[in-house]
């Protein structure tokens, strides 16, 4: 167990090094964090990025989101997946939290998962970026990634972050999220994985490695 332990934080010291930017959703407050991450469900972040601005000139606070008229919410997010969903999804957001935490996000995986568009891994997102509390967010590509890693073999997200959860030291478990999305998006490709150039090739386990372009 020790052993396996100092290989993962071999591993997560290697990754932030390499990515030692800040999630793309982590946008300086909850609220902002919060909405962009609801939004990037199915979607790009960088198309979120795009839309974002423009959406909180439109709507800067939870009173105007909660009073909108739905169809505007949509129209102001129609460049991204799923729209009309999500503009429902974030109306009643804004009406719960206006309702049952005072107009504040709140800080727990408790509450968080309480509010409509909300599942584990958004809040996770929220807890690690905005409250700097530890949380592993199980994306598509930390799930693949700790799989071919070795790290969990669990066959849904809710299982492979519980077998993170006993694995991954405390103080390491929001940086697995923060690292591996962009190592997924870089090299550790869903398809084909670039193993040829890959970092942490001598602590992965995956068994269809790439060993050249």
């Amino acid at each position: 167990m020790q052993q396996q332990q100092a290989s993962i934080i071999s591993t997560l010291k290697i990754l932030k090094k390499l990515y030692p930017q800040k999630p793309d959703m982590d946008l300086g407050n909850p609220e902002d964090s919060l909405l962009a991450t609801i939004m990037s469900a199915r979607t790009t972040d960088a198309q979120v990025l795009k839309m974002f601005p423009d959406f909180r000139k439109k709507f800067p606070n939870w009173k105007k989101l909660a009073s909108a008229d739905l169809i505007d919410i949509a129209k102001s997010m129609n460049t991204i997946g799923l729209f009309r969903n999500k503009a429902k999804s974030i109306k009643s957001l804004a009406q719960q939290i206006l309702k049952d935490y005072d107009g504040k996000v709140p800080d727990t995986m408790e509450d968080l998962v309480k509010l409509s568009g909300v599942g584990r891994k958004t809040a996770s997102c929220v807890l690690s970026t905005c409250f700097n509390k530890p949380a592993i967010a199980v994306d598509t590509h930390v799930f693949r990634i700790s799989k071919r890693l070795g790290w969990a073999k669990g066959k849904n997200p809710i299982i492979v972050e519980k077998e993170l959860a006993k694995l991954v030291p405390l103080k390491w478990w929001s940086h697995i999220n923060h690292t591996f999305v962009p190592f997924g998006r870089d090299i550790c490709k869903p398809g084909k994985p670039q193993c040829y150039r890959c970092p942490i090739n001598k602590y992965c386990n995956y068994s269809n490695k790439t060993q050249k372009a």
